[in-house]
């Protein structure tokens, strides 16, 4: 009987990943280790683009999509606080959103609602003080969404230390006249005089007063707009777009957000 063909050796399983995951662990390490020699960014605005998309390239259905983001959302929280970056705001929901299918849009309040009521008691938020606030036009919400938010808001108001603001039924031209509104008002009233008005006053009456404006604005899905969001405090923020959908963000992208705008000259003005 002849003998029988030696089989050849086993592989490692998925060495490909473990290789490519001990090379993303290594340059995570050293993009961190840069990072932390350096100034980050005051205040990071994330326009977080792509879980629709990033559901219908996996076979997804689209609530699953959302899901996952609303899971890389708590990873991005964590990467953070790890470079002590003080204030995040994230766009969440625009007001244009709105307009998505009512199943779609069921799903997402659901989501808001569960995520604003878990933010009340995340250990994170009340070992690390951090200040949670929703911005937009909390009237076009759910009520159930606007008590959540409440809560969320009532559980952390005396926290300074950090700064985290989710952007929900928000637009900015719609909060820039909001803004214009309540100045006329009061020039009506015979408190303000328009010539009066100044930057400031403006900047006052916005969602974000009492906030520095973003240094830096991060989109992910390789569109490259600001859609509407943080339209007057967006006048001297770096931009960066990163070609991948939110919930496939990894942390070497953060990271390499952060590294790009301290690598940058910043100018204003001009």
């Amino acid at each position: 009987m002849p003998a029988e063909d030696p089989k050849p050796p086993r592989r490692a399983p998925y060495l490909s990943q473990v290789l490519a995951g001990a090379y993303r662990d290594e340059a995570e390490r050293q993009l961190l280790q840069k990072i932390t020699s350096a100034p980050v960014p005051r205040h990071l605005a994330i326009i977080m683009d792509g879980n629709r998309r990033f559901a219908a390239g996996h076979g997804l259905l689209i609530r699953e999509g959302h899901e996952q983001g609303r899971e890389k959302l708590e990873e991005l929280l964590n990467w953070c606080l790890e470079v002590k970056l003080r204030i995040l705001t994230v766009y969440a929901l625009s007001t244009e959103n709105l307009g998505r299918p009512p199943s779609e849009l069921t799903t997402l309040m659901d989501q808001f609602e569960r995520g604003f009521r878990d933010i009340a008691t995340d250990a994170r938020v009340h070992r690390h003080h951090i200040r949670v606030r929703a911005i937009g036009n909390r009237e076009a919400l759910p009520v159930k969404v606007q008590e959540a938010i409440a809560i969320a808001e009532s559980a952390t108001a005396d926290y300074d230390s950090y700064f985290y603001n989710v952007a929900i039924a928000y637009g900015g031209r719609e909060e820039i006249l909001t803004a214009v509104r309540a100045l006329a008002r009061e020039v009506k009233e015979g408190r303000l005089e328009p010539d009066q008005i100044d930057q400031q006053m403006v900047a006052s009456r916005l969602y974000t007063a009492n906030l520095p404006d973003p240094d830096l604005i991060f989109r992910t899905s390789g569109e490259e707009r600001i859609s509407n969001f943080l339209l007057w405090q967006a006048a001297y923020a770096e931009l960066y777009f990163a070609d991948v959908m939110w919930p496939g963000l990894t942390k070497l992208d953060f990271l390499r957000a952060i590294r790009a705008f301290q690598e940058r000259q910043r100018r204003y003005g001009g």
